[in-house]
């Protein structure tokens, strides 16, 4: 008797066992399965995320288009905001389905919409597993942006080992003077739009480097002896690829560049700007030359503001179109507008700034604006580069110092992203083209 009792016992316990074995199972199954589960929503997410923030990179020129066109007829490439988010939340939505999220599992916004030009998108879907009841409920979120790659030119320095002794701004690994990389980006973006791809091959070079290139080749027909090559000057660049010369020898000179020498193909030198190796030539920051660099402001600039910009902006040797994005960022030329941190008028100056630089009444557009100009001159001769001193302006000098970049705060980087964005739309681009990226 006892025997069966134990017996029966040993069988409850090995079925105990067994069914202890079959749910641990089952719920590494699930565990599994809420695993992969979140794995699959979340890569949806970023999939919908990245399609609209690339339709928001590709529509952007068509949303700050100008609203008219020089005739006063409607501008029809032009599109509405409401068009502009509308468009790239059908992109997400596609992206969504061809994933097997559907609409009603997929949510799409826009962080930024209260901005004039919006840049970043946020997808959220909503899953539960598949063909497990009661499923725990599994969100996934990702937000990606169009945004400048900022930085991702080149880092700015000091010219040492003489000839050019200003800062240098980094193409390709390759330094120049800040008014030839603003030149030279904008004559890189027009020959991408005519399919044709520019590299700098070489660009500033101190004494010391070209005494060993001329080593290696003794030829002066080919390399200038130490002293007195154009290089040093930071104004000159060898530039690929040979499928390119025939562009550059026809276009060239539209961006102020001309080819030295005739025997050169390849090599080019700016001539817009103060001439090489000269006092001027160091003390050169902003975008190409100020003002003669760019007198016709952008559409979105009102009537009354167009000669102030001009004006302040040749003045300070600041290019007036900068000066009119930012202000479009600042206030949307607002002279009446205040921030809950106390910034105030067009130029949204902090009481303190304005004590510094003059400014009696932030509120008065015109002194604002001269005031504007005369800061960004200021933050433009400090950080060597556009990009930098709008960031310093928004978020404070010490905020870039340390780092000389863009810190990483994402209103200073939403910033300095739509400032570069209507550029880009007046043709005035500073930097590479918008890229796509996640950021959360």
């Amino acid at each position: 008797m006892r025997g069966r009792d134990e017996s029966g016992q040993a069988l409850i316990l090995a079925l105990g066992g067994g069914f202890v074995v079959i749910a641990g199972a089952l719920a590494l199954v699930a565990i599994a399965g809420a695993i992969t589960g979140k794995g699959r929503a979340q890569r949806a997410a970023d999939l919908a995320a990245i399609s609209a923030a690339r339709s928001l990179r590709d529509e952007l020129p068509k949303l700050l288009a100008p609203p008219t066109l020089a005739d006063g007829r409607p501008n029809p490439a032009r599109i509405e905001k409401a068009t502009y988010l509308a468009r790239a939340e059908a992109a997400a939505r596609a992206a969504g389905r061809a994933n097997g999220i559907g609409s009603e599992r997929l949510r799409v916004a826009f962080p930024d919409a209260g901005s004039f030009a919006p840049v970043q998108v946020r997808a959220t879907v909503i899953a539960r597993l598949d063909g497990v009841r009661e499923s725990p409920r599994i969100e996934a979120s990702a937000v990606a942006e169009a945004a400048s790659p900022l930085g991702a030119a080149g880092g700015t320095t000091m010219a040492s080992g003489g000839g050019y002794g200003g800062p240098l701004v980094h193409r390709d690994g390759e330094g120049m003077r800040p008014d030839v990389a603003a030149a030279y980006d904008r004559m890189r973006a027009t020959a991408a739009a005519a399919g044709v791809t520019l590299l700098v091959v070489s660009g500033f070079r101190s004494d010391a480097e070209q005494a060993a290139l001329f080593a290696a080749h003794p030829d002066p027909r080919w390399v200038a002896p130490p002293g007195q090559s154009l290089h040093r000057c930071a104004t000159e660049l060898d530039l690929g690829p040979a499928s390119a010369y025939g562009w550059l020898a026809a276009n060239a000179t539209r961006f102020g560049f001309v080819q030295r020498y005739s025997w050169e193909a390849w090599h080019y030198g700016f001539t817009a700007g103060p001439p090489p190796c000269s006092a001027a030539g160091n003390a050169t920051v902003g975008d190409g030359g100020g003002a003669s660099a760019a007198t016709t402001l952008p559409a979105f600039v009102p009537a009354r503001y167009r000669e102030p910009l001009l004006r302040s902006g040749a003045r300070w040797n600041v290019s007036p179109v900068l000066l009119a994005a930012q202000l479009m960022a600042e206030s949307g030329f607002d002279p009446n507008a205040g921030s809950p941190a106390g910034a105030q008028g067009i130029a949204q100056f902090m009481p303190g700034t304005a004590a510094a630089y003059g400014l009696a009444d932030p509120f008065d557009p015109v002194a604002a604006i001269d005031a504007q100009a005369h800061l960004m001159s200021d933050l433009l001769r400090q950080f060597g580069s556009p990009e930098l001193a709008l960031a310093a302006y928004n978020a404070g000098p010490g905020a870039v110092e340390p780092c000389n970049c863009i810190p990483p705060y994402p209103e200073t980087q939403a910033y300095v992203t739509r400032i570069l964005a209507l550029l880009d739309g007046a043709g005035s681009l500073l930097l590479p083209s918008f890229e796509v990226r996640l950021v959360a």
